[in-house]
């Protein structure tokens, strides 16, 4: 893959009261180049509880292709169904959303699934969605 049209790619994951933040932020660097840096940031639930939120966002080439990488190693299935929902993954604003499976990336799997957000921008001129969903398609459709 040549040049990469994206803007940025985001990943967020909470750690609630019943996780360890080491297991979450392990889950997070599986996708990520090892000199990402994680942003933790101390929030609390409805009743009170702590949960921390973990976020890494990746704007050079080089890191986007480690995350690409690493969503390439989703099982065919899984590669499958996001390349045929990409119409429904891009938003308005040129946004591709996902989620990846929090517990198997812990476990160094990648499985699309709950706990791990991934956002990523998507280059389009003009900035039109059908121009994002069409760039979406070059970066998701081929991992």
């Amino acid at each position: 893959m040549g040049a990469i049209p994206l803007h940025y790619v985001d990943l967020r994951a909470f750690s609630y009261g019943t996780e360890r933040d080491d297991r979450v932020e392990r889950a997070l660097r599986r996708f990520l180049p090892e000199e990402a840096t994680i942003d933790r940031v101390n929030s609390e639930g409805h009743m009170g509880d702590p949960i921390g939120v973990f976020s890494a966002r990746i704007e050079h080439a080089d890191g986007m292709r480690t995350i690409l990488d690493a969503l390439g190693d989703l099982p065919a299935d899984e590669r499958d169904r996001l390349a045929a929902t990409l119409d429904d993954r891009v938003d308005d604003n040129t946004a591709f959303y996902t989620t990846l499976d929090k517990q198997a990336a812990c476990e160094g799997s990648v499985r699309l699934g709950d706990g791990i957000t991934v956002r990523a921008k998507i280059e389009a001129y003009p900035a039109t969605r059908e121009g994002a969903i069409e760039n979406a398609r070059e970066v998701f459709g081929d991992l």
